[in-house]
């Protein structure tokens, strides 16, 4: 395997090409982001549902996210006091202008957004020096973001993030999309988009990497993205999930262990938004008479308590609170191919052919 090069954002140089995905409600904190960018990555702590588990989470759920958001940040910061720690937070999430803001305020190196278009993130940052990535599935989103971007505030993402049909949770992608796309197609979308990218950077002579996310899971599968199609790097969930390090507890990493490749499925969101899960008996179940928790918990904006088969923030609670079987289990495409507890380190080597650092 060739020596891989540092990702360079600006002025941040990350010694390798590598970010691990945001994985909301209790996934990827502090203990999983701070692994990571302490063997060389950046580290992106979810700010979905982060204070579910603090006692004033169910009085004051979007109050409690924002003070979590900033523990979670310092508590990183401990673990790899020099490494590239940052947020990723969901356009889709209510008050998302709020969560961008406590992001800033807490410090952190790089914000990457998705489900949906961050059109507004650059009004919100303004006056900071944290980094701005968002996440693109298309070209025609990513003309349109580096267009709005230039056309409102005269700048240009500083990475953008390529999210393909083989990621895991929520996908920018129709059920169609879903079935039509091939992996060669869809190579071809995202050498499109690094064209595209690399014109949007020329205005402004800024180099804006591009970094690709969905299905990547060994060093194969890296060293086949920045190698032969072309992206500066890579982004890891689902590998990630069965470390040491990761925030879950361990019955959900079983899940992950324990799934075959005919569990791994697209399912639809309360909120209609596809998305690939691990098939149980809750995804199969009739959720139109379950009685709703008390109080709506504020996660997404278009979200309708009262027209939603099931409450995804109680869904994805029970997956992190041992509950396996009462939740909605997100996966990527490569779950099924999890089949042992690794560390962080050990997973790095692998995916960039290094030695590993259990340290």
């Amino acid at each position: 395997m060739t020596e891989q090069k540092p990702l360079r954002i600006g002025e941040l140089t990350v010694p390798l090409p590598l970010i691990q995905g945001g994985m909301g409600v209790g996934v990827s904190l502090s203990g999983l982001a701070g692994a990571v960018a302490k063997n060389g990555g950046i580290g992106l702590i979810s700010t979905a549902q982060i204070g579910f588990r603090d006692p004033e989470f169910r009085k004051n759920p979007i109050e409690t996210n924002l003070r979590v958001m900033k523990e979670e940040l310092d508590k990183a910061r401990a673990i790899a006091p020099g490494g590239i720690l940052g947020f990723n937070i969901m356009v889709a999430t209510r008050r998302y202008e709020d969560y961008v803001k406590a992001a800033l305020k807490a410090g952190a190196d790089i914000i990457v957004s998705g489900a949906g278009l961050p059109v507004d993130l650059p009004k919100y940052a303004k006056g900071f020096k944290t980094k701005l990535a968002p996440i693109v599935s298309s070209l025609k989103a990513a003309k349109l973001i580096c267009k709005l971007w230039d056309r409102r505030y005269q700048t240009t993402p500083d990475l953008i993030v390529i999210e393909g049909p083989k990621a895991g949770g929520h996908l920018g992608f129709s059920e169609e999309e879903l079935k039509t796309y091939t992996d060669e197609s869809y190579e071809e979308e995202i050498k499109k988009i690094i064209c595209a990218v690399r014109e949007c950077g020329d205005k402004y002579q800024k180099n804006i990497p591009v970094v690709v996310a969905g299905g990547i899971y060994d060093g194969q599968d890296v060293q086949h993205m920045i190698g032969e199609v072309g992206a500066d790097g890579v982004q890891v969930g689902t590998r990630f999930v069965t470390t040491k390090e990761c925030d879950a507890p361990m019955s959900y990493k079983e899940r992950y262990l324990r799934a075959r490749e005919a569990d791994i499925v697209i399912t639809k969101s309360p909120v209609g938004m596809p998305g690939r899960a691990i098939r149980n008996s809750f995804l199969t179940a009739d959720h139109t008479q379950e009685k709703r928790p008390q109080g709506c918990l504020q996660c997404l904006e278009k979200c309708n308590p009262a027209q939603i088969p099931y409450c995804i923030t109680q869904a994805l609670v029970n997956a992190v609170t041992e509950k396996t079987e009462l939740a909605l289990l997100f996966c990527g495409s490569n779950a099924y191919r999890s089949n042992q507890i690794e560390t962080v380190p050990r997973v790095i080597s692998d995916l960039f052919g290094i030695a590993c650092n259990p340290a």
